[in-house]
């Protein structure tokens, strides 16, 4: 707020959720100049060139979003910026021209954004770096610190509380607070399907990340064509993220994507662990990283990772045959090759999945194996072994040959 507010002389607030007294204002007209008139008795002067106008929580007024499209025909020297979460749950009840609203998604904070809000800055700039450039001490320390990020996550307030707490029972009172208003939302934005069975959705979604996925396994209770319409709506809404497999072969890689044949990654790490309940002490007391929660952990983080750094869509190569299945975690593009990426548990192991899918598809130069250790190549091979938290390095800098 403080960044947005600093250009203008003054910044007005309006938070839709917690002033609900506010939204009458909005039952009747939506002519701009009558709504200031009536936000003015409660907010002090707006005044357009001068004035940012802040809603905050709009999904919690639908008629506000309408008049976006109003401040912006009719008043364009007013500065209007408004937030919300769920925010296409409440699309779906109104009509917006398009063109009219520039819509902005916030992601969770990054690892490395949250060892900056941590005042980690140098471990931070470490973990953009290439990681055969970086101490092993020091790749080791990323890791431990990595290890608690599995459990705060980066939805700013859980980040804001842990900083300031050190807590993580308050750190998870914040992330069951952010749930429920959640499943809060699902009750008011989707009279269209059963609530029961979104919430239900978006629980086992959370406990499949890393598996592939079938509708009808998502929820017994229901169809299979309500559970899919559960999903598809948890997917729209940005709290799930789908991800299907796809050929490698070339780019770009939707091109080739099965939808019929997919993952899922959740919004955020700290999210997901509280939503699954993952019994966080017993957790904690595992060495590596990559064994928590039975490897989900890792797998959303990876994920989420992804999402902001690389951005677009997630795919990952999967291959059915009798005898001789075979999938890999991720594909990522970098310089317009393609590099499949698995998240393993330790650097033995055959790595079946990868070394079949490199073979089989010359033009992806080498595999990337994203686990618990510190960098390592393994001459022979077109692999490279690299620490969990690399996910940014990868796609930022690029891909040095094995």
């Amino acid at each position: 707020e403080n960044v947005m507010a600093k250009p203008f002389d003054s910044f007005v607030k309006i938070d839709l959720e917690k002033r609900r007294d506010l939204h009458t204002h909005f039952s009747g007209t939506l002519e701009p100049r009558l709504l200031l008139n009536h936000l003015e008795l409660t907010t002090g002067r707006i005044i357009p060139g001068q004035t940012l106008l802040f809603f905050d929580e709009i999904q919690a007024c639908p008629r506000a979003i309408m008049a976006l499209r109003y401040f912006y025909e009719e008043m364009p020297d007013l500065h209007v910026v408004a937030a919300g979460s769920l925010l296409e749950f409440a699309f779906g009840e109104i009509s917006i021209p398009v063109g009219r609203i520039h819509s902005l998604y916030m992601h969770p904070l990054t690892f490395y954004e949250y060892l900056l809000a941590m005042g980690k800055e140098q471990m931070a700039e470490y973990t953009l770096n290439q990681p055969d450039s970086v101490a092993k001490t020091i790749q080791k320390m990323i890791l431990k610190e990595l290890r608690i990020y599995f459990f705060v996550g980066g939805m700013p307030e859980c980040v804001k509380t842990y900083r300031e707490t050190g807590s993580m029972v308050e750190t998870f009172q914040v992330q069951s607070e952010i749930l429920d208003s959640y499943r809060d939302d699902f009750s008011k934005y989707t009279p269209r399907i059963n609530t029961l069975c979104l919430d239900a959705v978006f629980l086992n979604a959370a406990k499949s990340i890393g598996e592939q996925l079938k509708y009808t396994r998502l929820n017994d209770g229901h169809s299979s064509q309500m559970n899919r319409k559960a999903f598809d709506l948890l997917v729209k809404a940005r709290v799930l993220h789908k991800i299907p497999a796809c050929d490698p072969s070339g780019l770009p890689l939707g091109a080739t994507a099965n939808q019929k044949k997919f993952k899922a990654s959740m919004l955020d790490i700290g999210l997901m662990q509280r939503l699954c309940q993952v019994p966080v002490e017993l957790e904690l007391q595992q060495e590596n990283l990559l064994a928590m929660y039975r490897g989900k952990l890792a797998e959303q983080f990876v994920a989420q990772e992804l999402l902001v750094w690389q951005g677009l869509e997630l795919f990952y190569w999967a291959r059915e045959a009798r005898g001789s299945s075979a999938e890999v975690d991720f594909l990522v593009v970098r310089q317009g090759k393609i590099y499949p990426v698995e998240v393993k548990s330790g650097s033995g192991g055959s790595l079946r999945s990868l070394h079949l899918m490199l073979k089989k598809y010359p033009n992806c130069p080498q595999g990337l194996v994203l686990y618990s250790g510190t960098s390592n190549k393994l001459s022979g091979q077109k692999l490279q072994f690299l620490p969990l938290y690399c996910v940014s390095a990868i796609v930022k800098n690029g891909v040095r040959p094995a």
